[in-house]
């Protein structure tokens, strides 16, 4: 992969990464309710997904399922459904938290391990079979021939990774900032209810979905 087609690749996918998705929501949201450190395990659940996702393209699945319409309105549904139960999960609950002002960190009585954070990540970024077909589209484009492609791919993946590290965490912090400096009270319950609210609506609209 030649820089000139590497920086084409990386400015397109910073674009798409910087629309706020499910991924920046659930960023945001662990960010409120368990501080900003929990946007790291957060952000290795989502990119552990996407490594899978571009795997599948190597080997051609996005471009197969393409052709199952049956498979691919099942993990429509299954994707779309568990955004909705995330979306219910936040508006239905009744913890309130405030910030401390000197430390930045959102103080609740409710903690989630590691693992439950991993795990919520990566199902929220496998949520969406359109994914893997949009990559299956995407990243073919900056493939040439003068390089093997699972060099090509390893390096594309790479650059994803950073750039989806550098903009949530991004967005980690500027939430935490914005916390601290107007010190807004019961934020988390704030940010839960608009992000749940979120959540069920890009759950319903990969439901109701033509493709």
């Amino acid at each position: 992969m030649t820089f000139h087609l590497w920086t084409l690749f990386f400015l397109a996918y910073l674009v798409t990464t910087l629309s706020p998705g499910p991924n920046v929501l659930l960023v945001l949201k662990n960010s409120i309710q368990f501080g900003w450190k929990s946007a790291f395990i957060t952000i290795f659940g989502n990119l552990t997904c996407q490594f899978l996702i571009v795997c599948l393209v190597a080997l051609g699945v996005g471009a197969l399922l393409q052709t199952l319409p049956v498979w691919f309105l099942a993990m429509k549904i299954m994707g779309g459904t568990y955004l909705i139960y995330l979306g219910i999960k936040a508006l239905r609950s009744k913890k309130k938290s405030t910030f401390d002002a000197v430390d930045n960190i959102a103080v609740t009585g409710s903690t989630k391990t590691g693992l439950a954070l991993f795990s919520e990540a990566f199902l929220v970024s496998a949520s969406n079979p359109k994914t893997l077909i949009f990559l299956s589209a995407f990243l073919p484009q900056f493939l040439t021939l003068e390089s093997p492609a699972y060099q090509q791919f390893s390096v594309m993946f790479i650059t994803i990774c950073a750039i989806v590290t550098s903009v949530h965490i991004g967005y980690a912090f500027g939430i935490s900032h914005l916390g601290k400096r107007f010190s807004l009270k019961n934020m988390e319950a704030k940010i839960t209810k608009i992000t749940g609210g979120l959540f069920i609506t890009m759950g319903g609209g990969i439901l109701l979905s033509n493709r």
